[in-house]
């Protein structure tokens, strides 16, 4: 049998809201500080398949959460395309050769790479019960990019969107490669057992609205509408953050079976002007799980009122941080499932 998140993806508005959290496997668990301490850095831990998979299932064992999320990081594809990847203490993620600096098709592709996250995703199947989604995921084609360009994140993504508008044609071509390891990447988490899976588009707000349709909206697209000729009864997950106003278009033209809101976006607004019945994921400030107390549970309540005409997954609206109290984690999980949808 289907559990509450897969059932839910599939149209169904069930009384009771399912939930899961972005990036619920990781430093706010102190079993998750204590496996990384013994096992080393952040990509030591993400290769090691059988650690993985075990960060993947603390939060399910802890918490009884419906979704267990993939730990991995978007930046694998690249590291897949030929990129040499390093995560720097207080600096975060570093790709090598920047390709402002060195032409695509220098890149020489190393797939087997991409083996280990296969071997994480068995392993979590492995050990999860039928009720509990297993959800892999991957970068969106433009946030990939993002890093593949500058090497490294950025606030306004200044370098990548000027070389967009430079040479487009070259631009294109980074996403074309993005969008085919991504379509293979995905599909090998699937065979591997994934249930479900989101797309990570972190950095779509920063496009203006011809840009969010070439670079968000049409890679995307293609993305979903492979995923879901091999794959027809695995559910994505759209996750465009920071679209606002555009997320309305980018529900109706990438072909994705659901949305994820994020905490900009105000849920009343979005329960009136996304697709009727499209179900839809978040999107409680994280923050909010970071301060506590009587406004965290007024603002789950407004958020599961909001969305309660339509098939909704309870969760963030990015990913939890990393001092979150685990307190206020009980206390959410506390106020979700007490709700009923009226």
């Amino acid at each position: 049998m289907p559990g509450p998140i897969l059932d839910t993806l599939h149209g169904q508005n069930l009384a009771r809201r399912p939930l899961w959290l972005m990036r619920q496997a990781g430093r706010y668990l102190p079993e998750y500080r204590a496996l990384r301490a013994e096992k080393g850095g952040f990509l030591a831990l993400v290769y090691d398949s059988e650690a993985a998979a075990e960060i993947t299932l603390q939060p399910i064992r802890r918490f009884g959460f419906d979704g267990a999320i993939l730990f991995s990081d978007i930046l694998i594809v690249p590291y897949a395309m030929g990129q040499d990847l390093a995560f720097l203490a207080g600096e975060g993620p570093r790709l090598s050769p920047r390709l402002l600096d060195a032409a695509l098709e220098t890149l020489s592709a190393v797939p087997e790479r991409l083996a280990p996250i296969y071997a994480t995703v068995a392993g979590v199947k492995a050990q999860l019960g039928p009720e509990t989604t297993l959800l892999g995921f991957a970068g969106s084609p433009w946030t990939v990019a993002t890093y593949m360009v500058a090497g490294e994140g950025s606030r306004d993504h200044h370098d990548t969107r000027a070389y967009a508008y430079r040479d487009p044609a070259a631009f294109q071509a980074i996403i074309d490669a993005i969008v085919a390891v991504t379509i293979d990447y995905l599909a090998g988490q699937v065979e591997a057992g994934a249930e479900a899976l989101q797309l990570f588009d972190s950095w779509a707000g920063s496009l203006a609205p011809a840009e969010f349709e070439r670079w968000v909206i049409a890679p995307n697209a293609r993305i979903a509408a492979a995923m879901q000729a091999r794959y027809p009864h695995v559910p994505i997950i759209g996750f465009p953050k920071g679209a606002g106003e555009k997320l309305a278009a980018y529900a109706r033209e990438t072909g994705v079976n659901a949305v994820g809101v994020d905490e900009t976006i105000d849920p009343l607004w979005a329960a009136r002007e996304l697709p009727a019945g499209m179900p839809v994921q978040g999107n409680l400030d994280p923050l909010l799980l970071l301060a506590g107390g009587a406004e965290q549970d007024r603002q789950t309540l407004r958020v599961l009122d909001a969305f309660a005409d339509r098939p909704h997954v309870f969760n963030l609206g990015h990913g939890i941080g990393q001092f979150t109290p685990i307190a206020h984690v009980e206390q959410l999980l506390a106020t979700v499932r007490g709700w009923e949808r009226p």
